[in-house]
């Protein structure tokens, strides 16, 4: 079976818009004014709320599974060109510049920025109005500017976010809704989940 849209809801007569090439779960849910770019992935539960602030999301970027994106009026939460949201983050009315990565079950609140090619580690708290320098390493709660990034580890989350532009891909050409198996076969494959690594295995590499 094919997979099912999807969820959309329009609000005020504004339509959510979501690009031919970008992959969008259909158990993800997005309302009102909401941009989905090319060749971006948006994971199973995510909740981009388009009814106060317009959400966007630029080309390739990817919002993943349990993500919550929203703005108080007027505002706007934006993740531009190759930005990558892990899992269970939550966006209020912030901007998440290119190439940058939030990671899992952060909080970035509104007016913050996210500088290019930065990364903001698990579980860091950012509160409203503070700018992380480019390419440079926070943390915490609230999060602290911790220090510049060094060219492998922004060279390994170029190649993460590669991977989830692949996975937009290989979730339109194969993803299928279907009934489980009810024990494995034998020789079980494995999905083409290519060869990206942990950051601590790449450095210790």
């Amino acid at each position: 079976m094919s997979l099912p849209r999807p969820t959309v809801y329009a609000i005020d007569g504004v339509v959510p818009v979501i690009d031919p090439t970008a992959f969008v779960h259909p158990s993800a849910v997005l309302i009102g004014d909401v941009v989905v770019g090319p060749g971006c992935y948006v994971g199973p539960c995510a909740s981009l709320r388009g009814d106060f602030g317009r959400i966007v999301l630029e080309a390739g970027s990817n919002v993943q599974d349990n993500c919550t994106l929203h703005a108080f009026p007027g505002h706007d939460a934006v993740v531009e060109a190759d930005g990558h949201v892990g899992h269970g983050a939550v966006l209020h009315g912030c901007v998440v510049k290119q190439g940058a990565l939030v990671g899992m079950n952060v909080v970035v609140m509104d007016g913050a920025v996210i500088g290019e090619e930065a990364v903001v580690a698990a579980m860091a708290f950012v509160k409203a109005g503070f700018v992380v320098p480019p390419r440079t390493l926070v943390a915490g709660l609230p999060a602290k500017l911790v220090r510049e990034l060094r060219p492998d580890e922004i060279a390994w989350k170029a190649e993460g976010t590669l991977e989830y532009q692949r996975l937009a891909r290989r979730s339109r050409a194969t993803m299928i809704a279907c009934a489980p198996l009810e024990a494995v076969e034998p020789d079980r494959a494995r999905v083409d989940a290519g060869t990206s690594q942990p950051l601590h295995r790449v450095k210790g590499a």
